[in-house]
């Protein structure tokens, strides 16, 4: 039997950073990954490949030039499976390359197998032959995130009727897909396939979606779906979906609606990939969705010798913070000093067109009862937008009146995730608007509408002073524009 210092289940996001920390300290470690490659979820159904996807289908279909080139413009005419394939190999073979090599120039070592703990100090890891290997170790990290729910009624075929896994595994361009589930992955592919000018219908039992965005971007987001055909079904329940003749899939709704589809998407909610590890031999109790409760400043889990990190603990799910939670429960593992984490971090959403967010929402600053100004800046009123034939987009900045310190920004629009990481350093810094009223941005680019914006919340707070005294030719410019804006519709 060998023995580690660290054993980590799971290469995704998580689990690498959980081990290549712990090599880091000189500590043994040893990562196991039921797939024959590395990567977890992350490399293989997830983030990568949906990511991927969405390049592949924005560059091929000419989607970023048709503001210029009308909305018949494409690149590729006859866009098809194959070429969205091509492209999702290559990004996952050299993704794993990278990985491999870390561990090696590390010293983690990885082997590949079913694993599933014996008590709360040894593995037993079933290989691709069937034989079991013991292993021992003093600390553990569980990083084996999740996969997607299946319910009972839901006849997946895994061609017709898919979930993420299966939709990147062979990719194919239908006649036309419906959605099951408003949630990130659902937005992000219903977005994506309508970018190839495939007729899309969103299907979402609640009343609203990605409820923890700022409810102003989700209304422009939700204006440009319906602005270009996507149909949207809030508060729509689904009853059962079945197949017709024609191997097209049906979906029932409870009210008696009937939606016909070449494709259907099941992304309605997923599981935690904890299963099968024999959780019960060493203490850990999931809950009903198979996810792990730990302590949020450590990751440690009831068992204190074994963390859990990355999606497997629920919320918020982002391979940026995986990283960082599998970096801390190393460092927390070994009695290392740890840096106290940021305050607020971004969330990024790959819709087409992307979302980004950093900070309070507009509803959380009222029900804090702060005193606020919005200012909101179109990337049209920008000249990097006008160059790049930009018709949607927007960034919203909130600003406490009271200390004038930035409370949050919010981004619909091209290159939202990018952006988003300006406003997050000032959020994070605890500075105030002045920053962006008195900054020099490079000209043109998109990021002058947090200038933009910064300013347009500037015209709407309180001052002591007369406009005539305060009002600055950066000032004078943006009113420049938005009247020369509204006289050009």
């Amino acid at each position: 039997m060998e023995h580690f210092d660290l054993i980590v289940i799971g290469s995704g996001p998580a689990g690498r950073r959980a081990a290549i920390q712990a090599a880091k300290l000189g500590k043994s470690v040893l990562v196991v990954e039921r797939r024959t490659r590395l990567g977890g979820v992350s490399v293989h159904t997830g983030t990568i490949p949906s990511k991927t996807l969405r390049e592949t289908v924005l560059n091929l279909s000419g989607w970023r030039e048709r503001g210029f080139y009308g909305l018949s413009y494409r690149v590729k005419k006859e866009i098809e499976g194959k070429d969205l394939g091509a492209r999702l190999q290559k990004t996952l073979d050299y993704e794993i390359e990278v990985l491999e090599h870390q561990f090696a120039r590390n010293g983690v070592r990885t082997f590949a197998g079913e694993a599933r703990f014996k008590d709360d100090h040894h593995l037993v890891v079933a290989d691709q032959n069937g034989d079991e290997h013991l292993f021992g170790f003093d600390f553990a990290v569980i990083a084996v995130g999740t996969s997607p729910f299946r319910p009972s009624n839901i006849p997946f075929d895994d061609h017709t009727i898919l979930d993420s896994d299966s939709l990147v595994a062979e990719p194919r361009v239908p006649r036309s897909l419906t959605v099951i589930g408003a949630g990130v992955i659902g937005i992000e592919y219903a977005t994506i396939f309508s970018a190839l000018d495939v007729p899309v219908t969103l299907i979402e039992p609640r009343e609203s979606y990605l409820d923890f965005i700022d409810r102003e971007i989700i209304e422009e987001f939700s204006h440009d779906l319906r602005k270009r055909g996507m149909t949207i079904r809030l508060g729509a329940k689904v009853d059962r979906v079945e197949k017709d003749a024609q191997g097209w899939a049906i979906t029932i709704l409870t009210d008696g609606r009937q939606i016909r589809s070449d494709m259907l998407l099941y992304a309605a909610g997923r599981m935690g990939a904890t299963s099968d590890l024999g959780l019960e031999t060493c203490g850990v109790v999931p809950d009903e969705r198979g996810r792990l409760k730990v302590d949020p400043a450590t990751f440690q889990t009831d068992v204190r010798n074994i963390y859990a990190a990355g999606d497997v603990i629920g919320f918020p799910s982002l391979a940026s913070t995986s990283m960082e939670q599998g970096r801390i429960a190393a460092l927390h593992a070994f009695g290392a000093s740890m840096p106290p984490a940021p305050e607020f971090f971004p969330y990024g959403i790959y819709a087409v067109p992307e979302i980004s967010t950093v900070g309070l929402t507009e509803q959380q600053v009222r029900a804090q009862n702060i005193p606020y100004e919005c200012g909101v800046a179109r990337f049209r009123e920008t000249s990097r937008g006008h160059i790049m034939g930009l018709q949607s987009g927007m960034m919203k900045m909130i600003v406490s009146l009271e200390t004038r310190k930035l409370l949050g920004v919010h981004i619909v629009g091209e290159g939202a995730t990018e952006l988003i990481h300006i406003g997050q350093a000032v959020l994070n810094l605890g500075a105030t608007l002045d920053y962006f009223v008195e900054n020099t941005f490079n000209y043109p680019t998109l990021a002058e509408a947090y200038k933009i914006a910064a300013l347009d919340a500037w015209n709407r707070m309180p001052r002591t002073k007369p406009i005539a005294e305060v009002m600055d030719e950066p000032e004078i410019e943006l009113t420049r524009r938005k009247v020369a804006g509204k006289a050009g519709a």
